[in-house]
């Protein structure tokens, strides 16, 4: 039973609060944003639509349509269009910044702990318990997308392909998106029904009635160039001032991930990992676990993952630098050129929103695509379940007994009992140090 209030009709236009109170509000959901895209969308439902109204129902149903188009978080993606929508370029600006700024700091301050501590008995003990609900987390969301996403023969054949090809074949992750993208966007102009689409738009009979003339061409022109100029600036200096390395490679590889991270953050992280691990050797593969399981522990997108990476390859190639300025300016860095884009796809965008969810091409890609992140989560699965769960090098039965035990249990909880992400997290850390506690006093 559904006990939330009615939505909001479209006819009944949403008061405009108090910038104050619009700040207010985007800084507390930051700071509470825990539960990936699914929760931090539900929030945003309950609060916008149906408590506060400052976003009609069928306008909100849109633009979620329209950000799972896009790459990047489609969480923090719909915040920065809530906020262009009331209050222009600075609304979107505030909403989508404060969306992400709590979970970076602490995910900064948990970076810093990780390098200059993480090896010491405690805290190594924390990421022991974490690490193996992290596995269950991820085998949990690939059930979930799979069941939501896996309607028939087609879509199952498309993700089995997407984790041969990342698996076995190694071919890059952008080459296995934009292929399947391909696939799905020709099945659609021929008819074929290939593929699920998991977010099927909205038949509210509102859609015509939001429709917008469409601005002109110079305006995209003119966000294009912006865009250029607000990447090149940054990045340009930091080459000047510190040198080629790692800098080059940071913005480079997080630039590249932003256009590609359709289906969330599970699904371009082998793709990071395999670059910042095996190919730049920024952080080990440990470290690289290590990351997403603190990711997991913080409010605000999952792709924040990203920024530990880029305080590690600071930290690691400091140069002049002292490693903890270095790490903070890779974590500067990462977040910018990460987020960068998605800001400028929604400014971009929104203004063809209803053009865009309604086009056919467009939804067979997209369908495609989320078919294929299905394989591409699993391959992630195995990658880190091989790292955790069989590991090479010395490791007691007891320990991958244990390992396993708070794998199966953090499953459990989370496919049978429902429990929130962060509490599975909570108790994987308290598992690790119960069993630290334990080899201690044996």
């Amino acid at each position: 039973m559904n006990d939330s209030p009615s939505p909001i009709p479209a006819s009944i236009p949403a008061p405009v609060p108090a910038f104050s109170a619009f700040c207010l509000y985007w800084l507390r959901l930051g700071l509470t944003s825990f539960g990936g895209p699914a929760g931090q969308i539900a929030m945003m439902q309950s609060e916008l639509v149906d408590r506060r109204r400052w976003i009609d129902q069928t306008r909100f149903l849109h633009a979620l349509n329209f950000c799972m188009l896009l790459p990047g978080p489609e969480a923090q993606q719909l915040a920065t269009y809530v906020g262009w929508r009331m209050y222009g370029v600075r609304g979107g600006l505030v909403a989508g910044g404060l969306f992400v700024l709590p979970g970076a700091l602490v995910l900064l301050a948990l970076s810093w702990i990780a390098a200059a501590h993480g090896d010491t008995g405690l805290v190594g003990a924390l990421f022991d318990g974490i690490k193996p609900a992290v596995v269950a987390i991820i085998a949990a969301a690939v059930w979930r997308l799979g069941r939501r996403t896996l309607k028939g023969p087609p879509a199952v054949a498309m993700a089995g392909a997407a984790f041969l090809a990342l698996a076995v074949l190694h071919l890059p992750f952008p080459l296995v998106i934009g292929a399947a993208a391909v696939i799905g966007g020709v099945a659609a102009r021929l008819g074929r029904h290939w593929f699920a689409h998991p977010h099927p738009v909205a038949e509210d009979g509102g859609g015509t009635d939001l429709a917008e003339p469409a601005p002109k061409a110079s305006r995209l022109l003119l966000l294009l160039g912006l865009g250029m100029v607000l990447w090149l600036v940054p990045v340009g200096a930091i080459l000047l001032a510190f040198g080629a390395d790692p800098w080059r490679g940071v913005a480079a590889l997080f630039t590249k991930a932003a256009f590609v991270t359709f289906g969330g953050a599970y699904a371009v992280l082998p793709y990071i990992a395999g670059q910042a691990v095996d190919s730049y050797g920024w952080l080990s593969s440990r470290e690289m676990i290590d990351g997403l399981a603190l990711a997991e522990t913080t409010p605000g997108p999952l792709i924040l993952v990203t920024q530990y990476v880029g305080f590690f390859a600071g930290w690691n190639r400091p140069g002049a630098l002292s490693p903890a300025l270095a790490g903070t300016l890779g974590a500067a860095l990462t977040t910018y050129v990460t987020f960068l884009p998605c800001f400028l796809f929604i400014f971009a965008g929104a203004p063809y929103l209803e053009r865009l969810i309604h086009n056919r091409l467009a939804a067979g890609a997209l369908a495609a695509i989320a078919a294929a992140v299905v394989g591409v989560i699993l391959n992630l699965g195995v990658y880190l379940g091989m790292a955790v769960l069989l590991p090479d090098g010395q490791h007691t039965a007891g320990s991958l007994i244990w390992a396993w035990a708070i794998m199966l249990t953090a499953l459990y909880a989370l496919t049978r009992r429902g429990v929130a992400i962060h509490w599975v997290v909570a108790g994987g850390a308290a598992a690790g140090l119960i069993q630290a506690l334990a080899a201690s006093s044996l």
